[in-house]
């Protein structure tokens, strides 16, 4: 595999890693409809201003969001809607998994009354 290539993945991963956060997905999910300040997503999550400031300097790190001034505001927001598509994308995929989960649950509910 060509070095290019192997860069691709590594910023691939590191793109994963920063979403593996609760938090982050959370901070992700309520900037999908519209930009907000630090301020706004405290009072959205119920997380301290330290913690959301934190998160957000890491997804802005990894240039998941962008900023704009406005006074003393800043306001963020995603940095490209596929975001939130990768994110709907992992949450299908989990959907997928539990509707697979349950369909074998009953299954062996069903299976245990039989025997």
């Amino acid at each position: 595999m060509d070095e290019a290539r192997i860069q691709a993945f590594r910023l691939q991963a590191e793109i994963c890693k920063t979403l593996a956060d609760p938090k982050r997905l959370m901070i992700l999910h309520e900037l999908r409809d519209r930009e907000m300040s630090v301020g706004q997503l405290v009072a959205s999550l119920g997380f301290s201003q330290a913690n959301v400031s934190q998160h957000l300097a890491i997804l802005r790190e990894r240039r998941l969001v962008v900023t704009r001034r406005e006074g003393t505001t800043v306001y963020y927001n995603l940095a490209s809607p596929k975001i939130g598509e990768a994110c709907d994308l992992v949450h299908g995929v989990l959907a997928d998994q539990l509707a697979r989960s349950q369909a074998l649950a009953s299954f062996l509910d069903l299976s245990s009354k039989k025997i």
